[in-house]
């Protein structure tokens, strides 16, 4: 997906435009993810920190969440909009935060080990772990290991 989409925050404060990689939705079950959107992350991968514009920069809270994650809100009305690497290598955008979020199809779950027990979607998803999504991320970063 190359079209560059609009979106923002509940108060209009914080306004963004971004090209999502695809048309793909992933959720966080991580215990992060789930206090800091009172539920689960559902992003859309949106590349590198660079490819996002934001309108309203003065509105933005930024909170170190871990050694290589940031997390991205409106400090006037709370949205979640992103979460971010340190290192500007890597962003998700809220997929609910979008202004039209029916343009993504829910294909995957990440950190599922961590789901709360009390609930669960009933979409066929693709479903990672912790140590699986973690593993993932390390090989795409360091790339293929000679032997």
């Amino acid at each position: 997906m190359s079209e560059r989409l609009k979106g923002g925050c509940l108060c209009g404060a914080v306004r963004f435009t971004a090209a999502p990689e695809n048309s793909e939705m992933g959720v966080c079950h991580c215990s992060m993810c789930r206090r800091w959107t009172g539920g689960t992350f559902m992003a859309v991968s949106c590349g590198t920190s660079d490819s996002v514009e934001v309108d309203g920069q003065e509105a933005l809270g930024v909170f170190k969440s871990s050694d290589y994650g940031e997390r991205v809100f409106c400090s006037r009305c709370g949205t979640s909009l992103l979460w971010r690497m340190a290192d500007g290598s890597h962003v998700s955008i809220s997929a609910q935060a979008f202004d039209d979020p029916s343009a993504f199809k829910f294909t995957s779950e990440i950190f599922v080990d961590e789901q709360s027990a009390n609930y669960a979607f009933a979409n066929e998803t693709r479903r990672m772990t912790g140590p699986e999504v973690i593993a993932y991320f390390t090989q795409k970063t360091q790339g293929p290991q000679n032997a």
